[in-house]
């Protein structure tokens, strides 16, 4: 049985990792607060876009984590490796296809998404760069599962630093014209980013070959070809993942699609917001994949007894975090907004939402870990099917308010209360009373 210890052990590097790379999305969304609304709406519409395709290959890796982590468990190191080495082939495959669909008709679904033309101006013209982010950010995650699965998590962090740093110079650079960079605006952003996410990619490759013992891994076998079979038993894994992650992420877009619509100003607090929020649940984030890592492991090592304590364990020490985040931000909402912005219209017109999502950020504290691990127990089809009742639901609740309703963006984010609150009832209910004892992966 895991110890708190043994869970603060695996999530803190994983935490530091996800707050590093966080400071890429804060660090975009102050800049280009200090450009323009139309900025914040176009940078954030297109980066939506941008994430809801790179949940295909973000959910492929979780899949072929909980497989690397069952393998980890059950102490068969060797076959760690052609897990991750299929994973990488198989993505670099994917982010061709996907980048080539998107240059062909990413501008069309765009028109059809995005009423104002001066948004989609904004978006396109960050779309149009930031897809080439597809090549580095696709293999990125199968190192990430790679790590979390062995339970080898501190590079993550020193990782993120790197790109962190990387993205900040890069943004202050190329957005603003300083450093003897060209000034590029939201075009700037979306370059710095894929950058960062190349120079992720090239310290995973470096520190991999310096400090990982490839024999026991399975990784010397790199220089076979591509293996359908064993890509067929993850793909049972990760196909549901991939389009659970993809729905999920599917209907926040359609969130801001509804947002946009009430204006360029709701659009950007819309933004602003979404960024507190991600960040804000980050100490969750990395709970929840620490819960899915620990829980295939805990299986794997003939554990299972135990999985029910250990998930209890991991949502009340994120439930304690997420109490202390949620009160500091409660207390000094205006300073918050002040990182992001320095118009004072946006700062009031966000302050409501804020304490809204300091509910939702509550429930989600518990939510996500025992949602998360139902995924690590390898029943990534029931997962699925239970995000999509709770989706459909989320759906409805945001057309309404949104779309029929037009509600101020503050009753808008109500639906983030619906959402959690729904996924914790469901995967509750399935944990109680679902079969997720006997799951062969």
């Amino acid at each position: 049985m895991f110890t708190n210890k043994n869970i603060w052990k695996v999530s803190y590097p994983i935490l530091l990792s996800l707050l590093a790379q966080n400071i890429i999305n804060v660090t975009d969304t102050a800049f280009l607060g200090r450009v323009s609304e139309v900025a914040i709406g176009g940078s954030a519409m297109g980066g939506l876009f941008y994430i809801c395709i790179f949940t295909l290959a973000f959910g492929f890796s979780t899949g072929s984590q909980i497989v690397i982590a069952r393998r980890n468990g059950e102490g068969r190191y060797f076959e760690v490796g052609p897990v991750m080495i299929q994973g990488v082939i198989f993505l670099l495959g994917l982010a061709f296809v996907l980048f080539g669909l998107t240059k062909a008709f990413g501008g069309d679904i765009m028109h059809l998404l995005v009423s104002s033309p001066n948004v989609y101006d904004a978006t396109m013209e960050f779309l149009d760069y930031r897809i080439y982010g597809f090549f580095f950010s696709f293999i990125n995650v199968m190192f990430r599962a790679f790590y979390v699965g062995i339970t080898k998590t501190k590079v993550m962090t020193a990782n993120a630093v790197f790109m962190a740093l990387t993205n900040v110079v890069l943004d202050y650079g190329l957005i603003f014209g300083h450093l003897g960079m060209p000034e590029l605006g939201i075009k700037g952003a979306a370059i710095a980013s894929v950058i960062a996410e190349a120079v992720s990619i090239l310290f995973f490759i470096i520190y991999t070959y310096a400090a990982v013992d490839f024999k026991k891994y399975g990784l010397t076998n790199l220089r076979y070809s591509f293996n359908p079979k064993l890509l067929g038993r993850i793909l049972r894994i990760s196909s549901f993942t991939m389009l659970q992650y993809f729905l999920s992420m599917s209907t926040w877009f359609i969130f801001f699609v509804a947002v946009e619509r009430l204006g360029e100003q709701q659009l950007a607090i819309s933004n602003i917001i979404r960024s507190i929020y991600v960040v804000i649940l980050i100490p969750v984030n990395a709970l929840s994949t620490t819960a899915n890592s620990l829980v295939s492991n805990l299986i794997g090592s003939g554990g299972i007894k135990n999985v029910s304590k250990l998930v209890w364990k991991i949502a009340r020490v994120s439930l304690f975090i997420m109490i202390i985040l949620t009160t500091f931000i409660s207390l000094f909402p205006r300073f918050i907004l002040s990182i992001y912005t320095n118009n004072t219209d946006l700062i009031e017109g966000s302050v409501s939402s804020i304490y809204v999502i300091i509910v939702a950020m509550l429930i989600a504290s518990v939510a996500n870990i025992v949602f998360s691990a139902i995924s690590g127990t390898g029943n990534t089809r029931s997962a699925l099917w239970l995000e999509v009742i709770t989706l459909i639901i989320y759906t409805g609740y945001v057309a309404i308010v949104g779309l029929v309703l037009k509600a101020p963006v503050e009753i808008c984010f109500t639906t983030e209360i619906v959402y959690y609150g729904m996924l914790f009832i469901v995967s509750y209910l399935y944990f109680k009373r679902g079969n997720w004892q006997n799951k062969n992966i």
